[in-house]
């Protein structure tokens, strides 16, 4: 099992060291994109089998996708932190810290969700009520959050074991685990919501099943030991060497997760104080556009610990040429997707909206696709400049970018536009958030890049110059 261990151990750093990169990281996002996209069509499918229950029904899922963000801000937090830092970890060939880096963060994961699930339930009306909920809705995102929070700690333990079968190497395990676990989710949702006569409940009730099998399915290499790291209590340390790596570098994941929230909420108030259409729309048109984000991030995320990797050995000219290819390739995919989307708008929004009273939805949801659209390849860039952050150690970069989208750059904004334009100005606020950014992620590369290049010539001094010494 050593041997093999170590076999495993030599194929991955000869990929990452010498592989061509676009070929690697390529191969890295493949599984990871497959992943983000499956798990954008069972959230897809949520919304449109609810569809046929009316808006309100419809509003309450967009309600609830905050309290998938709240699960989610420890788990991304701690799966961010821990995969950058074992990613650098494996490339310095300290393969049993990075063990103890992915246990502590997975049992740490698993209970912030308890703790979730445990305040969730106990304060359920209010919580929905905070989240954006409106009268007329207030029931239906009680029945969906119900079955969604018993589930909560393995929805963040999943984050964690995510992202670290990607750093280790194993995408393609990744893949598997969260995409049989959304392929389920579309067979179980319109069995429980019609056949069952659950209705958002049973929606709830199919997401809840699907999470539990990527659970199953992503903890299983690690139970086998069929993964290069060890899972396991007894390596549950938290020392303060990786509580401090883990927190610094996932600190930005968990205050965008964060950030998430709060702008969700203040939209979802701001459009449901318009009415249960604009609340919909908003909330529909974000989970379309998850399909384009999620090849971004689903790119990123393969991207990350390649650059990670090859800092940690200090093949700084890697690291420059996987940030110029990566960066070129969202820009140009950014591009594509925005353009197919924006011309196909109208009837990505249509295929939700059941009546004529859906004029209204569908305007706006069509508007808010158009404009994200509209500065699509500008949020692929910015996204590829904070997984380069992220993936090099760079803590505060990684947290400037992942708190700008939404946070500095959109709440300042929030209130104004719907004040000056209503319900069109809700719809364009995240488009001129993510041109904001670009303000930000300009002076933020020029520095990282002047890091990069002030390692790679003080590594070059350190190097013994030919025929020196014995000459």
């Amino acid at each position: 099992m050593a041997d093999t261990d170590k076999q495993r151990q030599l194929l991955r750093e000869n990929m990452m060291l010498e592989g061509s990169l676009p070929r690697v990281i390529t191969k890295m996002a493949l599984p990871s994109i497959i992943s983000f996209l499956i798990t954008s069509i069972y959230n897809l499918a949520d919304t449109y089998f609810v569809s046929g229950l009316g808006e309100s029904a419809q509003a309450a899922i967009s309600v609830n996708a905050s309290l998938d963000q709240i699960i989610m801000m420890a788990g991304s937090m701690l799966a961010v932190g821990a995969a950058s830092y074992i990613s650098r970890l494996l490339g310095a060939k300290d393969s049993d810290k990075a063990s103890r880096v992915l246990s502590t963060a997975f049992f740490t994961a698993a209970l912030f969700g308890a703790v979730v699930t445990v305040l969730g339930v106990s304060f359920m009306h209010p919580m929905v009520r905070l989240l954006g909920a409106t009268d007329t809705c207030e029931q239906f995102a009680v029945e969906y959050a119900t079955y969604v929070l018993l589930v909560a700690p393995f929805m963040a333990a999943n984050f964690v074991m995510n992202q670290c079968l990607r750093a280790e190497g194993s995408a393609m395990l990744s893949m598997v685990g969260m995409g049989f676990g959304g392929i389920l989710n579309c067979f179980l949702d319109p069995i429980f919501i019609f056949n069952f006569d659950m209705g958002v409940a049973g929606a709830s009730l199919a997401t809840a099943i699907s999470k539990l099998v990527s659970f199953a399915i992503l903890v299983f290499p690690y139970l086998t030991r069929r993964s290069v790291l060890r899972l396991s209590i007894r390596r549950f340390r938290p020392s303060r060497d990786i509580v401090t790596q883990v927190v610094s570098v996932g600190s930005s994941s968990m205050f965008r997760s964060g950030l998430a929230v709060v702008s969700a909420i203040v939209l979802n108030n701001i459009a449901g104080g318009i009415s249960d259409a604009v609340l919909a729309g908003i909330g529909v048109s974000t989970k379309v556009m998850m399909f384009p984000f999620g090849i971004i991030l689903g790119f990123g995320t393969g991207f990350q610990p390649v650059a990670g990797f090859n800092w940690g050995a200090k093949r700084y000219d890697r690291v420059k040429e996987s940030y110029r290819f990566a960066s070129r390739a969202a820009i140009l995919g950014a591009l594509v997707m925005g353009l197919t989307l924006a011309l196909l708008a109208n009837q990505l929004i249509g295929v939700f909206a059941k009546s004529d009273q859906s004029a209204e939805m569908l305007a706006i949801g069509a508007l808010c696709i158009r404009l994200q659209c509209l500065v699509l390849p500008i949020h692929g860039w910015v996204a590829v400049v904070n997984m380069f952050c992220a993936g090099l150690g760079n803590a505060r970069g990684a947290l400037l970018l992942s708190t700008s989208r939404q946070g500095t750059c959109f709440l300042p904004i929030v209130y104004p536009m719907s004040w000056a334009w209503g319900a069109y100005g809700v719809a364009a606020v995240q488009a001129v958030a993510d041109l904001l950014t670009l303000t930000l992620a300009l002076p933020l590369i020029r520095r990282v890049k002047r890091q990069i290049q002030a390692a790679a010539d003080a590594q070059a001094l350190e190097r013994p110059v030919p025929g020196g010494e014995g000459a």
